[in-house]
């Protein structure tokens, strides 16, 4: 059944008047390494006590229709049954989640990934090299989707569906002991860095919801990357960057289809092509609206050439001065997110006004440490008090693509500096 966007904005408020009373926000350790899978079973071996008692109190949560955050190797989620219409509708509410933007689903097998899709569909080559290598991972696709079985309240009504498996045993083990695929965005309110530790879904979602599992930080730290594939022409989409790179994609496919030459094309939206229709109604997370900004201004540091002559350049003391717009009884705390061998650690602030609160974002060659520590890097200096933070642009390269589709919507503004 279809639901008109203002039938699932209805559902949402119903949900958040019956459920979303005040209640004790529970933290709840688990131990990822006592989870393990074998080949031939669905269900998990679990061997800590804790930790399998953790998992079925989440899990009861869940079959009751309550959302519950829990962690993924990309960023914690909030979960909840995803072919309940009226459970996932609290995770819009809780979010404060515009009802047109999708959510994407997690299951824990092939075999639950089956039951999703119309039973005469057999899987893409290039969807089969994929899953492959990067499933379960940090790897979302799209699927043609059957309304019949996915509520059109997870695809807001689009003709497709998207859904990943996710490797972090915690989020794996979760979804096989509800036996149930879960839908699952950011464990956060909706805009607001994604958390990738349990003490940032506490700090944002604290008396929202009952349950917080805690399988320590998150280790990819950016959300998956999405791919579409579903194109007659054949050129694989990637409507998302994230934790699987461009790069990788392209040598899966040369690997896996050496007999299709050239190997399929991969496009990433808004630097290889523009869809319109796609960003006014988008089939998946991080389209259309504004993301991952804290509570306080967010600024763009580029110290490259500008693009244009007609973008000003300021020299770096201009640059401090102008950040004095963002003080409070004349200090300002300035939040710095930056690479350790940026050159930029080299200069002191010259002015007694401002006060620096740094956060090495590891080195300029390793992008994947900067993605790990994005998100914990933002919401670390906005707890820290800073008025405003300024983030050092990264090479669009592996997972510095990902990186700066992140950056480019938390920003407020871009700069250019030059350092003398």
């Amino acid at each position: 059944m279809l639901f008109p966007l203002q039938n699932i904005l209805t559902l949402a408020r119903r949900a958040y008047t019956r459920f979303m009373l005040p209640t004790t926000t529970h933290i709840l350790k688990c131990d990822p390494s006592s989870i393990s899978f074998s080949p031939s079973d669905s269900l998990p071996h679990v061997s800590s006590e804790e930790t399998l008692q953790a998992l079925n109190q989440a899990s009861d949560q869940l079959l009751r229709g309550y959302p519950v955050a829990f962690p993924t190797e990309t960023v914690y989620g909030l979960g909840a049954l995803a072919l309940d219409e009226a459970a996932s509708a609290q995770i819009f509410a809780t979010k404060g989640r515009p009802a047109d933007n999708p959510l994407i689903v997690h299951v824990s097998s092939f075999e639950m990934l089956r039951s999703l899709l119309p039973p005469d569909y057999t899987l893409p080559r290039a969807y089969q090299a994929l899953t492959k290598h990067f499933w379960p991972g940090p790897l979302t696709l799209l699927f043609p989707c059957l309304p019949s079985i996915i509520p059109s309240i997870i695809t807001a009504n689009q003709k497709t569906v998207a859904i990943r498996m996710p490797s972090h045993p915690v989020a794996r083990a979760l979804i096989a002991l509800s036996n149930a695929p879960l839908a699952a965005p950011s464990a956060n309110s909706s805009g607001k860095p994604s958390p990738t530790r349990a003490e940032h879904v506490f700090r944002d979602l604290q008396g929202k919801i009952s349950i917080v599992l805690d399988g320590g930080p998150c280790g990819v730290g950016l959300e998956s990357t999405v791919v579409d594939g579903l194109h007659e022409d054949g050129c694989i989409r990637v409507l998302r960057p994230g934790g699987v790179t461009v790069e990788d994609i392209e040598q899966v496919l040369r690997e896996e289809m050496p007999d299709v030459v050239p190997p399929p094309r991969v496009l990433v939206h808004r630097r290889d092509y523009r869809d319109e229709v796609i960003e006014q109604a988008p089939t998946t997370p991080g389209m259309k609206y504004r993301h991952y900004s804290p509570s306080v201004p967010v600024i763009l540091l580029n110290l490259d050439a500008p693009p244009s002559s007609d973008v000003k350049t300021l020299d770096f003391e201009e640059f401090l001065s102008s950040l004095r717009r963002f003080g409070h009884h004349n200090v300002v705390k300035v939040g710095l997110l930056a690479p350790e061998d940026s050159p930029i650690w080299n200069y002191s602030p010259p002015y007694d006004h401002t006060q620096w609160q740094r956060y090495s974002m590891g080195v300029s060659t390793d992008p994947s440490v900067a993605a790990h520590r994005l998100f914990d890097g933002l919401l670390s200096l906005e707890h820290a008090g800073t008025h405003v933070i300024v983030i050092q642009a990264f090479s669009e390269e592996r997972e510095g693509l990902a990186i700066m589709n992140r950056v480019r919507k938390a920003a407020s503004e871009s700069q250019w500096v030059t350092l003398s």
